[in-house]
This record gives structure tokens, C-alpha cells and sequence, in this order.
């Protein structure tokens, strides 16, 4: 079904209508809307009132539409150029081992949860499948390569397991509906992270010192911002987007001169396009830290940066057709299983070594929805954390594809 508006200026518009709104009510004194803001924070429904002005109601679409391509290609990079302006390197070292450990933690909950769901499913309901089991392990491939790295991994997968074009349409459904159904959830936890923490036991005082050297600094340097200033800091994030662009243009081509290598090497990310747009994007805020640019905090870098974060957040939203699950019922199930396994272990992990909630959000989110969305959830918590989102899932990106065939092979031994 075609949605009503198909037109992305007017689509645009609903989507910062409606961002607004949120962003108001959530802002008021009134008791009936600090009590519904508990339940449901903010970016929950930036994220899920987009998605039900797709499915059910039909009012815009993710299809066709140009706005996630422009807010992942150019708003995201300019964001995490603002977000990193004035990030405390040593306060992200200073996090500890405990951001890896929960990031490995998740990747092997991926793994092993997909031979585990995909067991599980063919013993007691092996009728819900439409495709035969050496189609299903295959395409289940291509999820895992998703979830672990990002979309150069999954299309990797779908040509080293040979998966038909009807097989991998249904997988896709299955990797974004789950996934995005997740994230609402790590968005949630985001809310309530200090309770989680208490579960936990969790020490996170690291992340709270962090925190607040940030909010500190920018409470020193604030100031009214001016004309010149505001082009200034837009000059930093575009042009930083610029430059971003033109080296992945520039290093992507020189990397597929060497394809056979690197496909032998199942290092399939460099040859990607966004993955490049998000490494330079990074290393230049990041280097920007450094310099006198940092001050443009105090004109509101982070708050444009969030800005830029809330509109990718809703055209993520409005590509969640939840809708297509019906048809996918078998394949979601295994997908809903697998899921369940992930955060299993990454739960126990965390108990374990008393992890903050933030290290198995972004842990999670660093694999499962990559440099689009981890630095999103990341920033859930608080802006100047966001950073750490993008450099876990950079190492996502490197680590996808071989983990993705442990687990394809692991699926094979399943089904026999």
C-alpha cells in the first residue's frame, strides 16, 4: 500500500512536526505529561511514532523515500563531527576494559544464538517454514553478517553463501524489524539506566565522571551564539562532511584494486563506501578535539550534533514496516529466539563483571545496528558519549564478516 504522502519535503516536514511536539510535551510542567514521559521517553517516540505513521496508519513510508539516505550520509557524519568536538579522550580510556569485554560479549551472543534459535525452531515447529533448511541456514547468513557488522558485511555473506535474491528479501525484513524493535528497548533501558545499574550492581562511576568533566566544560565556555559563530560551527560539520566524503571516494576505489585480497581476507568493510564516510568522519572530529574548534561547544556543537541524531533517529523509524513480520512469522521467530540469546549473555556478562547498563547497550547496539544507530543509543544516555558508540561499532565493521561465518557454519552443523 502506497503511503498518503509520498512527497519527502512534506514527509520532512511531518517528521520535524512531530519531533517538536515530543520534544515540547516532554518539556512541560504539567503532571499527566512528566507520569506518560516516564513510561515512554522522548527518543523512544521520535523513533516509534514515525514507525506507526508508516504501519499501521499510512501516512508517509520509508520506501522510496530519500530522507534516511541524506540523514545517514550527511546529517549522521556531521553529528558525530559535533559530538566528538568536545569529548575527553582519557575520560573514554578512562571507561576501562569493561566497554570491550560487553562488545565481545555481544558479538559471541550473536554467534552462537543463531545455530541455538535456528535449532530450537526446526525441533518444535518446523512447519512455520516456508524455504528448505540448507535456504534458511544460508539466508540466516546474511542476518548474522548484519547484525555483528553492518550492510557491506550482510552483502558479503549473501554472495559468499550463495543466497537467492527471494531468500534474502525475507532476511532483510527479519534484520530491521528485530534489530529496530531492540533498539526501542536499549532506548528505553537508556531511561532507566541508573536502576538497571543498581540490578547490576554496576560501578558507573567512570561514565558519570565523564559525564559531567563534559558538562562542566561546556558550562565554562557557553556563550550566546552569534551569526559568524553558527556559520562557523556549521562550516566544521559540513565541511568535515565534505572531506569525509571525498576521502572515502578517493580510499574506496584504491581498495577495490585489491578486492581479491581483501575478499580472501573477508575484509569486505573496506571496500564500503559508509564505512570510510564514518572512519574519516570521526578521526576528524576527534583530531578537531585537539584544537581551538573545541570551543565551539559553547555556541551549542552537541545540541546541533543531537538535533542532526533526532532526525536520523525518526527516518529510521519511518522505514520499520512491523507489518511484514506476518508474513515472515517462521524467520522472525528464529530471529526473536536469537535475540533473546544475545541479550541472555550479554546480561550475564554484565552481572558478571558488574557492567553498567551503557556498556550493554552500546555493547549491543555497536554490533546489531552499527555506526547508524550505536551512536544514537549512546548518546540515549548522554551526548558526549556518543563517540564511544561510533568507535565500537567501527570495530563491528572490521570484525562482521568472519563472525559471521563462524556462525553460518555453525547453522550448517545444525540443520546437518
Amino acid at each position: 500500500m502506497e503511503a498518503f504522502f509520498t512527497n519527502d519535503a512534506i514527509v520532512l516536514g511531518i517528521l520535524i512536526v512531530v519531533l517538536a511536539l515530543i520534544f515540547h510535551t516532554s518539556s512541560l510542567d504539567s503532571p499527566a505529561w512528566k507520569k506518560f514521559y516516564t513510561y515512554c521517553p522522548p527518543l523512544l517516540l521520535c523513533y516509534f511514532v514515525p514507525a506507526i505513521l508508516h504501519w499501521p496508519l499510512g501516512i508517509i513510508s520509508g520506501d522510496g523515500s530519500q530522507l534516511y539516505f541524506v540523514a545517514s550520509r550527511y546529517l549522521l557524519p556531521a553529528s558525530l563531527i559535533l559530538l566528538c568536538l568536545s569529548i575527553d579522550i582519557q575520560g573514554i580510556i578512562n571507561l576501562g576494559p569493561k566497554a570491550l569485554i560487553m562488545f565481545f560479549a555481544a558479538t559471541t551472543g550473536i554467534v552462537i544464538g543463531g545455530p541455538i534459535a535456528l535449532l530450537l525452531l526446526m525441533t518444535i515447529a518446523p512447519d512455520l517454514f516456508d524455504a528448505s533448511t540448507d535456504e534458511l541456514w544460508r539466508g540466516l547468513s546474511t542476518v548474522a553478517g548484519s547484525w555483528i557488522g553492518g550492510g557491506a558485511n550482510q552483502t558479503a555473506m549473501k554472495e559468499v553463501y550463495e543466497v537467492s535474491d527471494q531468500v534474502f528479501a525475507s532476511m532483510v525484513v527479519v534484520d530491521v524489524v528485530v534489530a529496530n524493535i531492540w533498539m526501542g528497548f536499549l532506548l528505553y533501558g537508556a531511561s532507566i539506566s541508573d536502576k538497571l545499574d543498581g540490578v547490576l550492581r554496576a560501578d558507573n562511576s567512570a561514565i558519570t565522571a565523564l559525564q559531567d568533566k563534559v558538562a562542566g566544560y561546556r558550562a565554562n565556555i557557553e556563550q550566546v551564539p552569534t551569526t559568524t559563530k553558527l556559520f562557523a560551527l556549521l562550516a566544521v560539520a559540513f565541511g568535515g562532511v565534505a572531506l569525509s566524503h571525498w576521502g572515502a571516494d578517493t580510499v574506496v576505489p584504491m581498495m577495490k584494486k585489491y578486492s581479491e585480497v581483501l575478499n580472501a581476507w573477508r575484509l569486505t568493510s573496506l571496500m564500503s563506501g559508509f564505512f570510510w564516510l564514518i572512519v574519516f568522519a570521526t578521526t576528524i572530529g576527534l583530531a578537531l578535539s585537539f584544537t581551538r574548534f573545541k570551543k565551539l561547544e559553547g555556541v551549542g556543537a552537541s545540541k546541533w550534533g543531537t538535533v542532526f541524531i533526532y532526525i536520523l533517529v525518526a527516518t529510521i523509524g519511518m522505514k520499520m514496516n512491523i507489518g511484514d513480520v506476518f508474513d515472515n512469522l517462521g524467520v522472525f521467530a528464529i530471529g526473536l529466539v536469537w535475540m533473546l540469546v544475545h541479550v541472555s549473555i550479554l546480561l550475564a556478562v554484565a552481572k558478571i563483571i558488574k557492567a553498567p547498563f551503557f556498556f550493554v547497550a552500546v555493547g549491543s547496539q555497536a554490533n546489531v545496528g552499527g555506526a547508524a544507530s550505536a551512536p544514537i543509543v549512546a548518546s540515549a544516555f548522554n551526548p558526549s558519549l556518543a563517540p564511544v558508540g561510533v568507535l565500537m561499532a567501527v570495530l563491528g565493521y572490521a570484525l562482521g564478516t568472519y563472525g559471521a561465518i563462524i556462525c553460518a557454519e555453525l547453522m550448517r552443523a545444525v540443520v546437518g
